[in-house]
């Protein structure tokens, strides 16, 4: 079970991945749960993203607000 700040996390990661501090103790469990994953782009920067779990966490905790993606991600 993940705890709150955990799950604040994730949600901050579906929709504000740029704004995520790397350095947050929640990302090493949401990582080892394979709920985010890092990607390394061309340009070098690091980048946060949901996985396909970490998706269906957020959608089956509030299916309605997470069915959408926010603006401007894919």
């Amino acid at each position: 079970m993940l705890s709150p700040h955990e799950f604040a996390t994730l949600m901050l990661v579906r929709a504000a991945p740029d704004q995520i501090d790397p350095g947050r103790g929640e990302l090493d469990t949401l990582l080892e749960h394979q709920l985010v994953a890092l990607e390394r782009p061309a340009s070098g920067q690091q980048r946060l993203r949901l996985t396909r779990d970490g998706d269906a966490v957020l959608q089956a905790v509030a299916p309605r607000r997470w069915s959408e993606k926010p603006q401007g991600q894919g």
